[in-house]
């Protein structure tokens, strides 16, 4: 992997830190059932069960055997473990090194094959051109401060018709904080880059670049889709948790898009 800038290098050492705490998005996704995941894919499930809904929309993981997919700065043996066993070919990109152990971890214990790549996903360098049907793409972006070097490095490796599927938090709402009666917003909205306590560093990106960055890569914008987070049960959420939050504050949207021929 080539050298690091200082953006890559504080999230990569942000991100192990996490692996070593056992932060929720490292862990492996060990008890998953292949024919639960199926009727997850043909819409047959409702609720969806925890953590499942995080792959919306879910008709995306509908007739993948078989297909190159590449899971982008997903690592921790989540989403992948989900592709491997519907049949698909999987890739995973990751940035920090205990992630992508997730990634092999899984593979090993369900026995599917996976190719799993440190890189940062502004330089997927080491990918090929056309290599892949899908493109998978976590909450991720606010890692990174131009989230148009992603999408041109994606709209590389996918084929010609190809599905990128990408989530995004909401700008307008990107640092919430709770004052222990209300949820407030804590930045301007000019204001885009965060120094989190934890050493990471985010970054706010507001609408115009997130859909016409798309647009100006090549591609063409299928569906958008919100976070289905607000439809979980947290009725006993402590006020300013996670799931206490996600009942009042949307919890952002996917983009499907699709590679212009």
């Amino acid at each position: 992997m080539k050298h690091l800038d200082e953006v890559a290098q504080a999230n990569q050492n942000m991100w192990e830190a996490e692996v070593q705490k056992g932060g929720g998005y490292t862990q492996p996704w060990l008890d998953l059932d292949t024919a639960v995941l199926q009727q997850m894919a043909a819409g047959e499930l409702d609720p969806f069960p925890e953590p499942l809904y995080e792959l919306f929309p879910y008709h995306l993981l509908q007739g993948v055997a078989g297909k190159d997919v590449l899971c982008l700065a997903a690592g921790g043996g989540q989403q992948t473990a989900v592709f491997g066993l519907l049949g698909a070919n999987v890739t995973v990109v990751d940035l920090t090194p205990g992630q992508l152990n997730g990634d092999e971890k899984a593979a090993a214990h369900y026995g599917y094959p996976i190719t799993a790549v440190q890189a940062d996903m502004r330089d997927l360098s080491a990918l090929p051109d056309g290599a892949f049907d899908l493109v998978f793409q976590a909450d991720s972006l606010a890692y990174v401060p131009d989230l148009r070097k992603v999408y041109d490095e994606v709209a590389r490796v996918l084929r010609p018709g190809g599905l990128y599927r990408v989530k995004h938090s909401q700008p307008a709402v990107h640092r919430v904080g709770w004052n222990g009666r209300t949820y407030t917003i804590d930045a301007p909205y000019a204001e885009t880059v965060q120094h989190r306590e934890d050493g990471g560093v985010e970054f706010r990106h507001r609408m115009d670049d997130i859909f016409n960055g798309l647009l100006d890569a090549g591609f063409t914008i299928q569906r958008v889709h919100e976070a289905p987070h607000y439809l979980q049960s947290y009725a006993g959420a402590e006020p300013g948790s996670w799931g206490h939050e996600t009942r009042y504050i949307a919890g952002g949207f996917a983009i499907v898009a699709r590679l212009n021929l």
